[in-house]
């Protein structure tokens, strides 16, 4: 079961662990991206999709431009 919205790897399939999250809203996650997206590409993250409680909401989206 999944809750709230969750940033996962957007190279990877649905079922990998979040690489972020969850967020209460879509606005939280966007902020914490915002923040940490340096960190995520120093972990080998390239892109990124967002999902709400399982549901693709968009993504995936480079992290690289």
């Amino acid at each position: 079961m999944y809750f709230g919205f969750t940033w996962r790897d957007g190279d990877q399939a649905m079922d990998v662990p979040s690489v972020g999250g969850p967020f209460p809203t879509q606005a939280d996650a966007e902020a914490w991206l915002t923040e940490s997206y340096e960190d995520l590409l120093e972990r080998g993250v390239t892109s990124v999709s967002l999902y709400h409680e399982g549901r693709a909401v968009y993504g995936p989206m480079s992290l690289l431009e």
